[in-house]
């Protein structure tokens, strides 16, 4: 937790209001937990209190003020607004592309960032996620993933239900001038691809059977 900026993530507390009316468990602290539970892969929010409490004399020295109970934690999780999360997620993840971008070999041979960009679909049960709408008898979400080559960290994820089509996503990308974005032929729509062009980017659409790499203003 060292590596985090406590007075970032307050700012972003203050900015969504997110310690209104708190007492006892704040936002800080519902960080620190889920924290823990997905660093220590913890199963249930009952598995996360059974853990903690278990050493509860060492919370304060890891920061955790107030009470992990399970009521705590759930209904931080249901009632605190999510953006506070979302946005210091995107400032640690752009701390972290800076850390780990050395690292991998492949980034010597390239001077301009390479996203590669995918979704994945996830399988959920109807019943219990009638949200999730997919099938008839099925449901499922897909996770839209950008993921910066060079230090195979996401750069920007997006999760819908499974019936969103994979191209869709490419109406919620901000496109970095003079990167190269490659993608499978899942996402071949001209007036999306032409928009990568307008904003002075690069593309490259794979398949099995080809590559096709339009570069600015012809295919090749």
């Amino acid at each position: 937790m060292s590596h985090l900026s406590k007075r970032q993530f307050d700012m972003l507390v203050k900015k969504y209001n997110g310690n209104h009316r708190i007492r006892k468990f704040s936002c800080w602290d519902q960080f620190l937990c889920m924290a823990f539970a997905q660093l220590t892969y913890r199963n249930s929010i009952r598995d996360i209190e059974a853990c903690l409490q278990a050493q509860a004399k060492k919370l304060y020295h890891m920061g955790v003020k107030g009470n992990p109970s399970r009521t705590n934690i759930a209904d931080a999780n249901q009632k605190r607004d999510w953006r506070i999360y979302a946005e210091f997620a995107q400032l640690l993840i752009a701390q972290a592309r800076g850390i780990y971008q050395e690292d991998n070999p492949f980034s010597v041979e390239l001077d301009n960032t390479v996203y590669a960009l995918d979704a994945s679909t996830i399988d959920l049960c109807l019943s219990l996620f009638p949200w999730a709408k997919f099938r008839k008898t099925k449901g499922a979400v897909k996770l839209h993933t950008l993921l910066d080559v060079r230090g195979s960290i996401p750069a920007f994820i997006e999760i819908t239900d499974g019936s969103v089509h994979d191209v869709n996503v490419l109406d919620h990308l901000f496109f970095e001038p003079g990167s190269y974005y490659v993608m499978d032929r899942g996402y071949v729509d001209f007036k999306r691809l032409y928009r990568i062009h307008q904003h002075l980017s690069y593309f490259i659409l794979f398949s099995r059977t080809f590559v096709t790499m339009p570069c600015r203003n012809y295919l090749q």
